[in-house]
C-alpha cells in the first residue's frame, strides 16, 4: 500500500487520507504499469515507447483515469478524428488508455474506491471502441492483384524496349519489380548499393538491406531479404546491362547523375508510369501498396507469415497481418485446395491397396 493511503488493521477497507492527491497516485500506477510490461519480456524500446504513449493520452483527458467516462472517451476520440488523427493511430491511443485500465481494475481497485470513493467501471464499450483497420471496406484496402501488377511490369518491360532513355526505362523496371518482390520500403530501396546485393547468398540470392526501419530511438534494424521470383535475374540483368550506363556511384537506383533516387521521387515517378499506363485511377497504387501486395500475395500462396513478418522487416506480427489483405475468394479457394488433397491422398490409397 502507498504511503498516500492508510490501512484500518483488521481487515477493514482503506480509508483515503484527506491530502490524497490524485496525480501522484496516478503517476505511481503508471510506473507499475510500465515496471509489468519489463516483467512480461518487452524491450527497453517497446517499454520506453507505450509509457510516452500513454502518457500522451492521460494528458489528452485531462483528469485521472477512474474518473474517465464513456462521453469523455467519446469526445476525445472524435477530436482526434476531427484533427485529422488516422483511425490506427486512434485506435491505438485507445488501447493505451484500455490496458492501463485494465492493469488499474485487476490491481488497484480496491485503493482507489478506499482513496477516492470511485468503483473502477471501463469507459469502453463497443460503442466506442476505435474501429480496427481490417473492417474497412475491402476496396479501400486490397492491393493490386497478381494481374493487376502482371499488366504493369508487362508495360514497364515495353518501355524498355521502346523508350528514348533505355537507362531509365530499365531501372524503373528493376526498381519496382524489387519493391514488390522484396516487399521493401521505397526508402529502403533508395539506400541500397551495389555491394548489397549478394547472388551467391543461399539457393535464391539475397539483398542486404542495411538500412531497414527500426522502433524509435532503436537506429536502423537491417535484415537480409532473399530475391524471389526470379528478381535475381531481373537485378544481375540490371547491374550488368543498365546500371552502368548511369554514372560511377555506390547507390544501386540512382538518377541520371549518379545520386541515390529520394523516396518522393520513387513514389512520383511511379504515379507519372501508371499516368502513362492509362488505367482508371481505382487501379493505380503507391510503392507502400506493392509492399502489401508482396505479403498479400505470399500468404496466398502458402508462405508461412513468420517468414513474411521476416522479410518485410515488422518488429510484430500482428503488423504483418495487417498488410495482408486476401482476396474475395480466399476462403473458397483454400477450401478446395484442401479438398483437393484429401481426395488425391484418398486415392492413392485406394491404388496401393
Amino acid at each position: 500500500m502507498r504511503g498516500d493511503l492508510r490501512v484500518v488493521q483488521g481487515g477493514a477497507a482503506a480509508a483515503p487520507l484527506a491530502a490524497a492527491d490524485p496525480a501522484r497516485f496516478q503517476a505511481g500506477c503508471a510506473e507499475a504499469y510500465a515496471a509489468s510490461w519489463v516483467v512480461r519480456g518487452f524491450s527497453p524500446v517497446t517499454v520506453d515507447s507505450a509509457t510516452s504513449r500513454l502518457e500522451r493520452v492521460l494528458a489528452t483527458f485531462g483528469k485521472p483515469a477512474w474518473e474517465v467516462t464513456r462521453e469523455d472517451v467519446d469526445r476525445v476520440v472524435g477530436d482526434w478524428a476531427a484533427a485529422g488523427i488516422a483511425a490506427s493511430t486512434r485506435r491505438t491511443y485507445v488501447q493505451a488508455f484500455k490496458g492501463f485500465h485494465e492493469f488499474l481494475a485487476a490491481r488497484k481497485a480496491a485503493e482507489i474506491e478506499a482513496a477516492f470513493g470511485v468503483r473502477l467501471e471501463s469507459p469502453l464499450d463497443q460503442f466506442n471502441a476505435a474501429r480496427h483497420v481490417a473492417c474497412e471496406p475491402a476496396s479501400a484496402q486490397a492491393p493490386p492483384s497478381p494481374e493487376r501488377l502482371a499488366d504493369f511490369f508487362e508495360f514497364l518491360r515495353g518501355r524498355v524496349a521502346t523508350a528514348r532513355k533505355f537507362g531509365s526505362a530499365g531501372r524503373d523496371y528493376a526498381l519496382y519489380r524489387t519493391l514488390y518482390h522484396a516487399g521493401l520500403r521505397a526508402e529502403e530501396a533508395a539506400s541500397l548499393e551495389l555491394g548489397d546485393l549478394h547472388f551467391g547468398r543461399g539457393p535464391f540470392g539475397k539483398i542486404h538491406v542495411r538500412f531497414g526501419k527500426g522502433a524509435k530511438t532503436s537506429g536502423p534494424r537491417p535484415r537480409w531479404v532473399p530475391m524471389l521470383d526470379g528478381l535475381d535475374l531481373i537485378l544481375r540483368w540490371f547491374t550488368d546491362d543498365v546500371r552502368t550506363r548511369f554514372p560511377e556511384s555506390p547507390a544501386l537506383f540512382c538518377d541520371e547523375g549518379g545520386g541515390r533516387l529520394h523516396r518522393g521521387t520513387i513514389r512520383n515517378r511511379l504515379a507519372h508510369l501508371l499516368h502513362l499506363e492509362g488505367h482508371p485511377a481505382a487501379d493505380r497504387f503507391t510503392p507502400h501498396t506493392l509492399r502489401h501486395a508482396c505479403a498479400t500475395h505470399n500468404y496466398e500462396r502458402g508462405v508461412d507469415l513468420v517468414a513474411i513478418q521476416q522479410m518485410l522487416g515488422h518488429w510484430q506480427i500482428g503488423t504483418t497481418m495487417r498488410y495482408v489483405s486476401p482476396s474475395a475468394t480466399f476462403v473458397e479457394d483454400a477450401y478446395r485446395r484442401a479438398v483437393s488433397g484429401t481426395l488425391g491422398k484418398l486415392a492413392e490409397e485406394d491404388d496401393g491397396r
